[in-house]
């Protein structure tokens, strides 16, 4: 589950599992950004997030698009 407390998130399982993580931190850091996204959708097909697939699926759109632009700026397209 992911619930908004203040500028972190909170992830949990079905386990009992919990992080709290800054989204800015994501955004920064594409390698962690690849893990945890890989994770929460195994975590999806397995039905063990029962809470905040929609807000991850923003962060997810969010991390797209800064890193489009970012190619783009870095490649002289934009």
């Amino acid at each position: 589950m992911v619930r908004r407390s203040g500028p972190a998130d909170d992830l949990r399982d079905t386990d009992g599992g919990r992080v709290e993580i800054d989204p800015a931190v994501l955004i920064r850091n594409p390698a962690m950004w690849q893990r945890v996204d890989t994770d929460t959708r195994t975590s999806i097909q397995r039905g063990t997030l029962l809470c905040g697939a929609t807000a991850l699926r923003r962060l997810a759109a969010r991390i797209d698009r800064e890193t489009a632009q970012t190619v783009f700026k870095v490649s002289g397209l934009q």
